[in-house]
């Protein structure tokens, strides 16, 4: 269990802190995972009254449990939750903030404070916090503040608020948030790897061809038209989730479990990563839009006319669909492509990592490769192909058969992404946060594809809304036999 302490949800009449956040202390809170005297601190704008904030509260949980909660918990969740405005209009409103902290008989010295605001306002905030003493571990207790994604929107950006905030904070007190490092699947890519001997002779280039990590989504950008517009796809998935998967998949072993053996063996592989030539882009990079189509039976209209009915013009650059090519430069990886994929709109849904072994059969020249498929969504699973003899009076009759692992079963404990990093926050466990270098090394890999295509105004490959993936994206392929899986069942 825990020290007890207070968690402090800035931002807590946001979306994220009312579906996601909120709801999801109430669910640690009905598994047993919180200490009895933790204190939940929601700060907002807005001026609300203690009764009618805790009766918000009782609204976020009947929409998202329907009720089928303990009286118990739910009378202890509630005696948890405290509200205080932090009006903006106010220049005195730190001061108060910091005077309402200050008092022992209602907080204990151990605070964490969660960031779900504005990128524009992570550093104005961690700035009134220290000058306020609140942010100071002199005094006994410790202070940890979670910084929500994004993390800057390029090397430049991050690189300023990690200067502004560092002023004030310990690398051991932030906590830099990628949501994906919370799903039960990604942590499951660790113990796949380093629990089953059988894998570690064969992780290397002399067996594997080569590795996929995709993300595919049916949904379009929806009511996001002015956010995506501005990052694209590259930026929304490639920059955080699919490195972060990358990252997993192909680090060495670490000298143990703990946040800082994991993550410093994250910060090598991530820093391994060549530069992509720029006199060779086009063979590394690739990206396209949607245009209108059908998901599900469903019409549904293109990117572009989606930015057109929000009153953002007809014409855009920026990327539904985004693939790249690159290689790490290590013993262990030589000459072996790692391609990463994120689009809107395709034929399918699913996040996975596919891992194609080489095909080293001299006896059975036609069999197929072995392909390892870890799934991530919408199941969890691990997926084995193998060749198996058909049956009957010819020996060498063989097929491709499926190995399923499910990893998640009926009956499993299931919790949230957000709330398996708000406990790892209160326990002071950084494993499954980012370290400042594994953000710079992140940004400085997509800081030289986003300035080529920024330079870059040739037309965008377009791809019919549920089609599989452009046939142009080929061109970033090493050889002819290699291709997208189009599912994790091919």
């Amino acid at each position: 269990m825990m020290d007890k302490g207070t968690l402090v949800l800035f931002g807590a009449k946001g979306n994220l802190a009312r579906v996601k956040l909120i709801p999801g202390l109430f669910h640690l809170d009905l598994c047993d995972k919180l200490p009895p005297d933790m204190k939940i601190l929601s700060v907002g704008r807005q001026e609300v009254n203690a009764d009618a904030w805790l009766d918000e509260i009782q609204d976020m949980l009947k929409k998202k449990f329907k009720g089928k909660y303990s009286k118990t918990v739910f009378d202890r969740f509630i005696k948890r939750n405290l509200y205080h405005c932090n009006s903006p209009d106010d220049p005195a409103a730190f001061k108060k903030f910091a005077a309402r902290l200050s008092n022992e008989n209602e907080f204990t010295k151990n605070i964490a404070f969660f960031l779900s605001v504005r990128p524009s306002d992570f550093a104005l905030i961690v700035d009134q916090l220290a000058e306020h003493e609140l942010l100071n571990e002199s005094k006994g207790g410790y202070r940890r503040v979670l910084i929500e994604k994004p993390f800057g929107t390029d090397l430049k950006t991050a690189i300023e608020l990690q200067t502004s905030i560092e002023k004030h904070l310990k690398e051991s007190q932030i906590y830099r948030i990628d949501h994906y490092l919370g799903k039960s699947a990604l942590q499951n890519i660790l113990i796949t790897r380093f629990a089953n001997s059988i894998f570690e002779p064969i992780w290397n280039s002399h067996n594997i061809d080569h590795i996929q990590i995709t993300n595919h989504e049916q949904l379009g950008v929806g009511e996001r038209t002015t956010f995506y517009d501005a990052t694209g796809a590259l930026r929304d998935m490639v920059q955080s989730h699919l490195l972060q998967m990358l990252a997993l998949i192909t680090m060495e072993k670490p000298k143990s479990f703990n946040p800082d053996d994991i993550r410093e063996e994250k910060i090598k592989v991530l820093e391994s990563i060549k530069k992509i030539p720029l006199n060779n882009m086009d063979d590394h990079v690739f990206r396209a839009q949607y245009k209108r189509g059908e998901i599900n039976g469903e019409r549904v209209p293109g990117y572009l006319e989606e930015l057109e009915k929000d009153g953002l013009g007809n014409s855009s650059f920026t990327e539904t669909y985004a693939a790249i090519k690159l290689f790490i430069d290590n013993e262990r990886w030589k000459d072996v492509p790692i391609y990463l994929r994120t689009a809107k709109r395709l034929h399918e849904a699913g996040t996975y990592i596919s891992i194609k072994f080489k095909n080293k059969n001299t006896l059975l020249e036609n069999a197929n490769a072995n392909w390892l498929v870890i799934s991530i969504q919408p199941i969890e699973s691990t997926h084995f192909e193998i060749q198996t003899k058909i049956p009957g009076l010819n020996d060498f009759d063989f097929r491709t058969v499926n190995l399923e692992c499910l990893n998640r079963i009926e009956g499993d404990e299931s919790i949230d992404a957000y709330e398996t990093l708000m406990l790892d926050l209160m326990n002071g466990n950084q494993s499954r946060f980012l370290h400042i270098n594994e953000v710079k090394a992140q940004w400085k890999l997509i800081d030289q594809i986003i300035d080529y295509w920024s330079e870059n105004k040739s037309p965008l490959v377009e791809y019919i809304a549920g089609s599989s993936d452009p046939t142009e994206s080929k061109r970033i392929f090493e050889r002819d036999d290699q291709f997208w899986r189009k599912s994790i069942h091919e």
